[in-house]
């Protein structure tokens, strides 16, 4: 047997293998593109139920026939915060969402005359991004699966009844007590522009009072200027009679002197 011959180590080998064994340990890879988060609008909703189904739909063409929507995952999902229900499903590898609708009191599964492993029901549904009324069947692998999502559709039909303030009044009482505030307010306006409208009348019979408080005044300052000048014009009278009468003395005066001289010639 040949013998294994062990080199010795030198500074060098030394130093040789530590820079290999720096390089195998720093290998690092940095991603080219950066991380995306992805939101699936589910955030903030808890799974009540998840069960893998085929959903189909009818369509009212002719002849009306049942079309394959989707075969995936189909989710019951509450709002944790809202106690509201929702149910989605997406189609197996592309994740396309087939069915999202919210579930409703008055949506109720009806058992298929066909096969006893699907439901069917009427609902708004808002898979394409838009209001649209559609008829849903869902059919399952087995017969336990679909009871099992009746049996969940309908617990959440009731938990909507009690703990989902749109449906158990809540949000009724709060409306009407907004109502009887916002009743409350236009009363207090009309009730302010009223008295608002009796303090301008009350201004405006002021002023009138005034304006013809200010033509009396007028009135009378114009009747006595009236009198005044009668005054002036009788005084004016007076002097000029007196003037006429001293004109008639001195005329007669100066007659009777030019008749006493004739009468002494």
């Amino acid at each position: 047997m040949s013998e294994q011959v062990k080199i010795p180590e030198t500074p060098e080998t030394v130093r040789r293998d530590s820079e290999l064994s720096d390089i195998e340990h720093d290998i690092h890879f940095s991603p080219i593109l950066p991380e995306v988060q992805v939101s699936t609008n589910e955030e903030e909703e808890e799974v009540f139920l998840k069960l893998r189904a085929k959903l189909f739909r009818f369509s009212k063409t002719d002849p009306p026939e049942w079309k394959e929507r989707g075969t995936g995952e189909m989710k019951i999902l509450r709002h944790m915060e809202k106690n509201s229900y929702r149910l989605v499903m997406r189609r197996d590898k592309t994740l396309k969402v087939c069915a999202n609708h919210y579930i409703t009191p008055w949506v109720e599964p009806k058992a298929s005359h066909v096969s006893e492993r699907a439901y069917l029901y009427n609902v708004c549904d808002f898979a394409d991004e838009k209001s649209k009324s559609e008829c849903f069947a869902f059919r399952f692998a087995t017969e336990e699966n679909a009871k099992l999502f009746k049996s969940k559709f309908d617990e959440a039909r009731k938990n909507l009844l009690t703990d989902c303030d749109l449906y158990n009044g809540k949000i009724d009482a709060e409306i009407r007590k907004e109502i009887e505030k916002n009743l409350q307010e236009l009363e207090d306006e009309e009730k302010e522009a009223n008295d608002l409208s009796e303090k301008l009348s009350e201004l405006n019979v002021t002023k009138a009072t005034e304006e013809d408080s200010d033509t009396d005044i007028n009135k009378e300052t114009e009747s006595n200027l009236h009198e005044v000048e009668k005054q002036e014009d009788k005084e004016n009278d007076e002097n000029e009679l007196s003037e006429k009468l001293s004109e008639l003395k001195n005329e007669t005066k100066e007659k009777q002197e030019a008749t006493k001289g004739k009468v002494e010639k």
